[in-house]
């Protein structure tokens, strides 16, 4: 099992804890790291919230506040440990910081959960114009993609193209506040994007227009 430290702020992973194990096909060992409490706006020391090193094949950082995520992606790089950091911007060390935790693209080191979770990649079993069987071969940890995959099962194709993306915005769980004032969308409308965007390749790729 590939194991997996998760840091957190009063709960801020939950989600992605519960897609995972639900959906992660039992290949995971997840040890979760709570940092609790009101904490300054400036932290110059993390070494009272952070351990000095990680036994983890993996780091996931749902931490909230900037300077406890900085100094774990220097720890996470001096251990050689990959790091993903959703949605935020992290110039020290090596952290991968995708726009949304479904905008994650594969790349090595990763191992399952590189092949399970980020991207979404799904199969379609197509009945006329319905959708009748949707498989989700990756998608996103909150667990968004099999969610609204359930969805659209049995609809028509016309109406799954704008069911699906609508649908993941629903069970998505990134902050809708968090606006990209470069595109203008927030990271629940981008997880929309990318899903809507994969249902429309598959379509192609089925010989659908």
């Amino acid at each position: 099992m590939q194991k997996i430290v998760v840091f957190q702020q009063n709960g801020s992973g939950k989600s992605k804890i519960e897609g995972i194990n639900r959906f992660g096909d039992k290949r995971f060992n997840i040890q979760i790291i709570e940092i609790n409490g009101p904490l300054p706006s400036l932290i110059e020391d993390t070494s009272a919230y952070l351990p000095e090193t990680l036994d983890a094949d993996l780091v996931l950082d749902y931490l909230k506040h900037q300077d406890l995520s900085d100094d774990l992606s220097l720890l996470c790089e001096k251990l050689k440990i990959p790091m993903i950091s959703s949605g935020k911007k992290i110039s020290c060390g090596k952290a991968i910081c995708p726009r949304t935790c479904c905008a994650l693209r594969a790349q090595e080191g990763l191992k399952d959960y590189g092949q399970l979770f980020g991207a979404p990649k799904i199969d379609l079993v197509l009945d006329e114009d319905k959708i009748r069987e949707i498989k989700v071969l990756k998608g996103a940890p909150c667990g968004a993609t099999w969610l609204a995959a359930e969805k659209i099962k049995d609809m028509p194709i016309k109406e799954a193209l704008t069911r699906f993306g609508l649908e993941v915005q629903f069970f998505c769980t990134a902050n809708p506040a968090a606006w990209d004032p470069i595109t203008g969308k927030s990271s629940v409308h981008i997880a929309a994007d990318i899903h809507s965007a994969e249902l429309k390749a598959c379509l192609k790729k089925k010989g659908c227009p």
